[in-house]
């Protein structure tokens, strides 16, 4: 025995299903392409200002203060390059690399901390190698730095941020790259100062 509903009704219904959900996937669409397109003007407006400083010599402006930019990153074997501003909250992370607030500036003693996300800044640090040279610009100079190892800690694991002897910079990101959600493991590159 067949229980039959009205032929109408389900069309109906159906048809505003199918309008909710391509409602719900244009807003989304949109979402996604407003989050790269203010991830990439962010890039290119802090890099012009970055340029521009550095050009003419002068000291950061408060206005670049206030926004925390610190300077540009480069690993020219990987192609990276990405302006990096101070902290590490999900705004700044979607933008730029961030400094973890509470570790040394570049060209201070101690352990200089970056964090970025893997899929977005961060993506080509699975190709990583030893010795390869990673180069941070600020408005204080050029510093550069020799990759000596890489490994993957547990997201609780904050001894890879203590400082030690000399200039050590340290790259954080999540791991495993591909990973869908929230990653079970970080992935950890540290360097040391090249004179």
């Amino acid at each position: 025995m067949r229980i039959r509903v009205g032929g109408k009704l389900v069309r109906e219904t159906l048809r505003w299903i199918q309008r909710l959900l391509f409602t719900s996937a244009a807003l989304l669409l949109g979402y996604c392409g407003f989050v790269v397109v203010d991830t990439w003007l962010f890039q290119k407006r802090e890099n012009r200002v970055l340029e521009h400083l550095l050009e003419s010599k002068l000291a950061p402006t408060p206005s670049v203060a206030i926004r925390g930019l610190i300077g540009r990153l480069e690993i020219p074997r990987l192609g990276l390059a990405v302006v990096f501003v101070e902290g590490d909250d999900p705004k700044t992370l979607r933008r730029a690399v961030g400094h973890i607030p509470g570790t040394p500036l570049p060209g201070e003693p101690g352990n200089i901390a970056l964090t970025g996300h893997r899929d977005t800044f961060f993506r080509p640090l699975r190709n990583i190698r030893t010795n390869d040279i990673v180069v941070i610009t600020t408005f204080e100079g050029e510093y550069r730095y020799r990759v000596v190892s890489t490994r993957v800690v547990s997201p609780d694991n904050v001894e890879v941020l203590k400082g030690g002897g000399g200039e050590v910079l340290t790259l954080v990101t999540c791991y495993p790259f591909y990973f869908v959600g929230s990653a079970p493991g970080r992935f950890i590159v540290s360097a040391e100062r090249v004179t």
